[in-house]
């Protein structure tokens, strides 16, 4: 199924995000995990594609494992990074000989130890070019990446939505919102997306603190602002796991509440109608995001 129609019929949806494992304990872990997973029909997984496209042959081979020995529907990332066009074709064609059209397109991160994008050459320099030529294959459902609190490498939020626009127009579907952990900042996004015409669905993505040094170098890399009742708490319970874990899944999952029920008054609350799905950056750790999806599920808030 494509997503695009998944969010035609059914709001909202709820995703999880997945990375292709570096070792075989890795991928029986991933696989464990994906079996915990099953039971609770979520709408879609998304599975990354590698820093420098490294990952590619894993994220097709984990897309259409998923998708066939576990009944889930699957998202393959595709990025410009390191791939010419005719090897991004290899790929979509491998994707679609295995029934999985749907992918998140993205211009991607330079590799490890590189801090700025250089275009391949024979391939893509930015995300709307790839999404416009996935695109007129036809056969894909295409979701794009967007920036709450702005693109780091963007010289501000107007040039951002410039940059958005421009791959919406392209044949972008739907959006997945970068990290935030603050829902104020994802409605005035929102709020400034939709005046500068960008109409598809917006997905809200939502990463449960699991550790307190890494949501702080992830933070720092995409832009996430971290809110002073959250740093709080996590500089009370650091050195404890276990609190670390519960802090964290407690916090993620009042902003999934916010984020998906009306108006309420509170700081986490948004307008009326809720966001149209909730997307969970899992990194291969998926009880956090489990929990925080049966927590919803039981006080029936988006089901």
């Amino acid at each position: 199924m494509f997503i695009r129609d998944r969010l035609a019929h059914k709001r909202p949806v709820f995703s999880f995000e997945f990375f292709p494992p570096r070792t075989p304990d890795g991928e029986t872990a991933l696989l464990r995990a994906m079996e915990r997973l099953a039971p609770l029909e979520p709408d879609f997984v998304s599975v990354t594609w590698g820093a420098g496209g490294t990952t590619r042959a894993r994220t097709v081979d984990l897309v259409t494992r998923i998708k066939r020995e576990f009944g889930i529907e699957a998202m393959a990332h595709v990025t410009c990074v390191g791939a010419t066009v005719a090897q991004l074709d290899e790929v979509l064609d491998s994707l679609a000989e295995a029934g999985v059209h749907n992918v998140l397109a993205l211009r991607g991160d330079p590799p490890k130890g590189e801090r700025a994008f250089v275009t391949t050459e024979g391939g893509f320099a930015h995300a709307a070019e790839l999404v416009a030529h996935v695109r007129a294959r036809g056969q894909f459902c295409i979701g794009a990446a967007c920036y709450p609190e702005v693109h780091p490498e963007a010289a501000g939020a107007d040039i951002d939505l410039q940059h958005l626009r421009a791959k919406v127009d392209a044949g972008v579907d739907f959006l997945v919102s970068q990290l935030f952990f603050d829902n104020r900042a994802f409605f005035d996004f929102e709020q400034r997306a939709r005046a500068a015409g960008i109409a598809v669905p917006i997905l809200a993505g939502i990463m449960p603190v699991t550790n307190v040094s890494q949501i702080e170098r992830f933070s720092q890399m995409c832009g996430a602002s971290i809110p002073t009742v959250l740093r709080q708490r996590l500089a009370d319970v650091e050195g404890d796991a276990q609190e670390v874990f519960w802090a964290g899944v407690s916090y993620a999952a009042h902003q999934c509440r916010g984020l998906l029920r009306p108006a309420g008054g509170g700081p986490f609350e948004r307008p009326p109608a809720g966001v149209p799905g909730i997307h969970f950056y899992t990194l291969n750790k998926s009880p956090a995001a489990r929990a925080i999806f049966e927590i919803l599920r039981l006080a029936r808030v988006g089901f």
